[in-house]
């Protein structure tokens, strides 16, 4: 007989939905009406409040990575759903345009055929180049579906953004926030500029030339008796010779000093002897460092007296005198002395060192820092190091000084980790230099009159190149201060990264439709790398919730780096490689779903075998939506049974879609997008391939078209599909709006697209927790029952479940035989996919009951169930 003789008698599934989705040629067919459509469209039409989700401004300065990639998509997912939910969703996009990277990219451009520009030169090509970043990016970010006002985005170097910039600025000011101070920082000479913690790369074998240098104490007395009249010196320990200039005394109005010797008050110190040798001296040494001393400094035991010993609280307050910059210093108490290497007592230069500073600055002790912008030495410094590189020329120059004054006393090459320029690779230096801080005293109130009568005006009028343009200091004098006997001129600090790019909440300030009780943003989502930077200049007053994501890493759990040349650019997953069959083009909708399923609160992995695992979850998710489609094709909503009506077991199956609903909901409301994604996956898995679809097979292809039974598992059949689909959405958005154009049209009232459909229904009469009972219990049994059959199908007893007769011998007064044996034996043979089923009693006698005619194969029956009452 013909293999497809019966086809004809069955009703199969029919869908114009493809399995395979064709990704970068069939995205593009549903981008629009996802995004350039929808956006306009649900700011007029949703009727709920305004949600503002603040996009934190990525750098305008190289190709988009996977952490754009999280960054963008995750702030996608999350406007999305708030879409279906009916808010009125603003996203402006943003871009930060300013910084040394781009003025760097911007001056290779033209180096190799010019000399050094002009800085107006300089910021022109940055603004172009800036500008054609952001549009690169742009182009890449609106490709992966990310919903936005992308005609109105905002930019850190525009005027309006620069002005509001400013008057934020100049609102600190009047609330007495800023002043400016001298404060050590990272600096690079090789790139003349300051950098933040986050731009440094450690180098583990750095070369550092470290000395051993005795400063003579000047006032020692409690000491005298044991030494006579020999000198007594604190020994110190550096590896940074360049900074012993700044441990200089000077006068100062404020103080005497500038820099000063820190000992720790708890720790010992001990007054020793050595007695022979180049090292013969007086010394004040950490009693717990003085045997690695000795030994460092080839001084034999026998050569070493200890005099004296008391704490450190009981030196602070003596005083020393520098050997080569001349006046007197104090030692002073420093909770960052330790024991566990150098001396015990700290060269204290507070213009190089953060806890230097600190130390110092709590006494009044100013810091000191004589080096420029190139790392070489000022005039300041004297010694004749003026204009020697601090860490090489300058290191060599202080070092001989040290000598010829008989101060060095030991000198060795020292391997260690040490801080570099993650740009230009060369080392950097902490170097006090002049900044302005928040949140603390007084500025004149007349330099504030100043700068609200008039600069700001002069940036409105005629842009911020201004400042850089203008040869004229007394243009952005106010008038009424021009004749007042002083002289004004304009500074060039540079405004802080995280000021420019944290006050981008002034766009959102004063929005139409926003309570303005509310913050300015419901939502900050940005990588955890702003905690110290964005979050804190921007978060604490424009936003009541933040969520942050960590940093991409390859598959061996290695950071993404173009060194180690294992960097996975989006374009590549979404687009592909040049060879397609071994690096496939997944389309957006994979590269979304790889930033749902991501534990994203972590550092999250990417990679080919990643994104394959990815690509066959979403395999799988139209597989679904195919076999739904597929069976509800000749159905419209009109044909819905009504729920009292259904089947037993459809209402089951829309208690559990109550259930699935529900979870999926509570998933996108606490940003959980990878537990949303885990419950479409089980509820697709175990509750409908495994259960579901299995029972109402027989249904769907046997009954006829318009029969109640059919209709029945239709119905539920539609609510699954659309629950399913908009699940989906926020993260699938091409593919959902592809299965949404396959059945729109049978809906109640079709829409132009799936996010105007709205969000999974939350229907409270589906929920029965009877039928969730007997449901659970009836499901274990189809456990059984399958292992049994599947015992039957290896022994080649029968071909099929269908074959099969089941009996069931059950306790009648038990809880589970009362309700085996008050259903029907057709309903559970629909539920195990059987012939029949019988349902007897446990106590009946049915050994012998049936038998196996081995040679026709034929199954009359298999095995006896034995269920505990329980």
């Amino acid at each position: 007989m013909d293999k497809n003789a019966y086809s004809d008698t069955l009703l199969l599934p029919k869908t114009d939905f493809p399995l395979r989705a064709n990704a970068v040629q069939r995205e593009h067919l549903f981008r629009e009406r996802c995004t350039s459509e929808l956006y306009p469209w649900q700011l007029k039409h949703n009727p709920k409040d305004l949600f503002i989700l603040h996009d934190g401004p990525p750098y305008a300065n190289g190709n988009l990575h996977a952490g754009h990639a999280m960054n963008k998509i995750l702030k996608d997912i999350v406007n999305r759903y708030k879409v279906l939910q009916g808010h009125k969703v603003m996203y402006r996009p943003g871009w930060d345009c300013h910084g040394l990277p781009i003025e760097m990219k911007a001056l290779e451009e033209i180096l190799v055929t010019q000399a050094q520009p002009s800085e107006s030169k300089i910021r022109q090509l940055s603004r172009k180049r800036a500008l054609r970043e952001y549009e690169k990016q742009k182009e890449g970010f609106m490709s992966w579906g990310v919903m936005g006002d992308w005609d109105n985005p905002y930019l850190t170097l525009s005027k309006d953004y620069e002005v509001r910039q400013l008057r934020l600025f100049l609102d600190m000011i009047k609330k007495n926030y800023i002043y400016r101070q001298l404060k050590p920082v990272y600096w690079s000479p090789s790139s003349k500029s300051a950098l933040a913690e986050s731009e440094l790369e450690y180098e583990e074998k750095h070369e550092s030339r470290s000395i051993h240098v005795r400063f003579p104490f000047t006032l020692a007395s409690s000491w005298q008796k044991h030494v006579d009249n020999k000198t007594i010196y604190a020994l110190i320990w550096t590896t940074t010779p360049w900074t012993i200039p700044s441990n200089k005394a000077s006068m100062n109005i404020r103080t005497l000093l500038f820099s000063a010797i820190a000992v720790h008050p708890q720790l010992s110190y001990s007054l020793v002897e050595v007695v022979r040798g180049d090292q013969a001296g007086c010394y004040v040494i950490g009693t717990d460092r003085l045997q690695s001393l000795c030994a460092e400094m080839g001084v034999p035991d026998e050569d070493v007296r200890v005099l004296d010993t008391v704490l450190g609280e009981q030196l602070v307050g003596s005083s020393y005198k520098h050997p080569l910059m001349g006046g007197v210093s104090p030692l002073i108490a420093g909770e960052h002395v330790t024991n566990e290497s150098g001396t015990g007592l700290v060269h204290t230069a507070p213009g190089h060192g953060m806890e230097d500073y600190e130390a110092c600055m709590a006494l009044g002790i100013e810091p000191f820092s004589p080096v420029d912008d190139e790392g070489r030495f000022t005039k300041e410094v004297g010694l004749g190091l003026e204009g020697k590189f601090a860490f090489t020329e300058g290191n060599s120059a202080i070092i001989e000084a040290l000598k010829d004054a008989g101060s060095l006393v030991m000198e060795r090459t020292y391997i260690h980790k040490y801080p570099y320029d993650w740009r230009t690779k060369q080392p950097v230096m902490l170097r006090a230099t002049a900044q302005w801080f928040a949140n603390v005293e007084n500025l004149q109130k007349a330099a504030v009159e100043a700068l609200e009568g008039h600069i700001i005006k002069l940036f409105e009028e005629r842009g911020s190149d201004i400042w850089w343009t203008e040869k004229d200091d007394q243009v952005f004098v106010a008038p009424e201060y021009r004749q007042d006997g002083k002289k004004y001129k304009r500074g060039y600090d540079t405004m802080d990264v995280w000021f420019d790019s944290g006050t981008s909440w002034t766009m959102l300030r004063d929005m139409p439709g926003r309570d303005p009780s509310l913050p300015v943003a419901d939502v900050y989502l940005e990588g955890s790398d702003q905690h110290r930077g964005w979050f804190q200049s921007s978060l604490l007053t424009s936003s009541d919730t933040l969520v942050t994501h960590g940093f991409t890493l390859d598959e061996n759990g290695r950071k993404m780096s173009k060194s180690l040349g294992n960097t996975i650019e989006p374009s590549f997953i979404t687009h592909g490689g040049k060879d397609k069959k071994k690096n496939p083009a997944y389309g957006s909708d994979v590269l979304r779903l790889w930033v749902a399923s991501s534990e994203y609160t972590k550092d999250f992995t990417i990679g080919p075998t990643v994104i394959a695992q990815v690509s066959d979850a979403m395999r799988k998710f139209r597989v679904t939506a195919r076999f739904l489609l597929g069976n509800l094709n000749n159905f419209s909503a009109k044909d819905c049974v009504p729920y009292n009506e259904l089947q037993e077991v459809d209402r089951y199956m829309l208690h559990e879609l109550y259930h699935f609903n529900h979870r999926v909901t509570q998933a996108y409301d606490n940003f959980v997008f990878n537990r949303a994604i885990q419950h479409v996956q089980n509820f697709v898995t175990n509750d409908l391939s495994a259960f579901y679809f299995d029972v109402i097979k027989d249904r769907l292809y046997n009954e006829k078209a318009l029969s109640t039974k059919r209709r029945m598992a239709q119905t539920v059949l539609y609510h699954i599909l659309k629950s399913y689909t908009a699940a989906l959405s926020p993260v699938a958005c091409h593919t959902a709006e592809e299965i949404y154009e396959n059945y729109r049209t049978i809906t109640h009232q079709p829409e132009t697209s799936v996010f105007k459909a709205g969000w999974v229904p939350m229907e409270s009469a589906w929920k029965n927790d009877d039928l969730e009972a007997k449901y659970t219990l009836l499901k274990q049994l189809k456990t059984e029952v399958n292992q049994v059959l599947e015992v039957a199908r290896q022994e080649k007893v029968l071909r099929t479940s269908q074959e099969a007769d089941i009996s069931i011998a059950v306790d009648r007064e038990s809880a589970v035989g009362e309700m085996l044996h008050a259903m029907d034996g057709s309903d559970l043979a629909g539920l195990f996919l059987t012939a029949n089923v019988n349902v007897c009693d446990a106590d009946a006698s049915i050994s012998g009951q049936f038998e196996r005619e081995a040679k026709l194969g034929k199954l009359l029956g298999i095995h006896m169930f034995q269920l505990a009452s329980s």
